[in-house]
């Protein structure tokens, strides 16, 4: 089996490295500083698990690859549109794009039956051009819990969590799920197959939609969040308008809000990676957090005027940032 990860980021580079250990045929698509320390000393890993390294192929250049098995989408959503001449070399017939990422995916709707079927989410795929660089047919959805950080070039530094729950959007257990799954498993790391990944991807979004955006409005770690009362009454607040809005499009996740901040607190004082983005200059991935679910707010009738004000004023510093 041949994996290409296209960013080998925190975590592309934390799946590719679990891959690699597995006997999978693993090449990191990075740049920067940190290729170039993967390519001259390999790559490390620094985890309560058990440090240790690999030495995959890495590169910049998706040719030098070629067509692989699966894709591991390590890039943020809100590159996707762009990526597709980076994709292109990387596929054959039936080459698998795991989309790993936040918030909610451009294949949301995708094969999902009832009034919103093949409905496109204009703030996650505008005008189809996610869609159009990523084939939906090709998509596996990924719902990441670990929590990685690069800690200098080559060396990625693994906080807490190994589960990458996987799932194909109608809802079936395909082989090419199970093949990556089984890979995954033997590299150390936690990948069930779900068989409805949606209620993954709004357990996770209950947090990324309340931490992401006030911990780079606050400069605020998880923890501390977590520790000041009126913020944690606005995560409460914003939790339980994001759980409205999923139901309204048939998704009821298993889990409390006290749950769900508990198993915040546990990552600590870990900087959200929309706060490692401000922090880096780069442009916050908001679309697919925020502004996605005030959109099926609005095609459901939501109300949800908490996660409306946190929109907004998180938009404005992205939109401010830009300029």
């Amino acid at each position: 089996m041949r994996v290409a990860v296209l960013g080998a980021g925190a975590i592309g580079a934390y799946v590719g490295a679990g891959l690699h250990r597995a006997g999978v045929e693993v090449s990191l698509i990075a740049r920067g500083p940190h290729l170039r320390a993967i390519k001259a000393s390999g790559l490390r890993v620094l985890s309560p698990r058990g440090d240790f390294e690999v030495r995959p192929y890495a590169t910049d250049d998706p040719e030098e690859v070629g067509p692989v098995d699966h894709v591991f989408l390590g890039l943020k959503a809100n590159q996707y549109a762009t990526a597709g001449p980076m994709v292109q070399p990387l596929l054959h017939e039936t080459t698998t794009l795991i989309t790993a990422q936040n918030g909610i995916p451009y294949w949301y709707f995708h094969g999902l039956p009832g009034p919103w079927a093949d409905h496109r989410i204009e703030s996650v795929d505008p005008d189809g051009a996610v869609s159009r660089a990523l084939p939906v047919e090709r998509a596996v959805g990924c719902v990441v819990y670990a929590a990685t950080e690069i800690e200098q070039p080559g060396v990625i530094r693994h906080l807490e969590g190994t589960r990458f729950s996987i799932g194909e959007p109608d809802r079936s257990v395909s082989a090419r799920c199970r093949e990556f799954a089984d890979a995954m498993v033997a590299g150390g790391l936690k990948c069930p197959v779900e068989p409805d990944l949606r209620d993954d991807i709004w357990i996770k979004l209950m947090g990324n939609i309340a931490f992401n955006p006030i911990s780079a409005l606050s400069r605020a770690t998880m923890a501390a969040i977590c520790e000041h009362h009126a913020a944690r009454q606005l995560v409460t607040r914003m939790m339980r308008e994001t759980l409205e809005v999923a139901a309204r499009v048939g998704s009821r996740p298993e889990i409390s809000i006290e749950r769900r901040l508990a198993g915040a607190e546990r990552i600590g004082d870990h900087r959200t990676s929309t706060l490692q983005d401000l922090e880096k200059g780069k442009p916050l991935e908001l679309d697919v957090i925020t502004n996605a679910v005030v959109e099926l707010a609005d095609l459901t009738g939501a109300d949800v005027p908490t996660l409306r004000a946190i929109a907004a004023v998180a938009d404005l510093l992205n939109e401010t940032r830009r300029g």
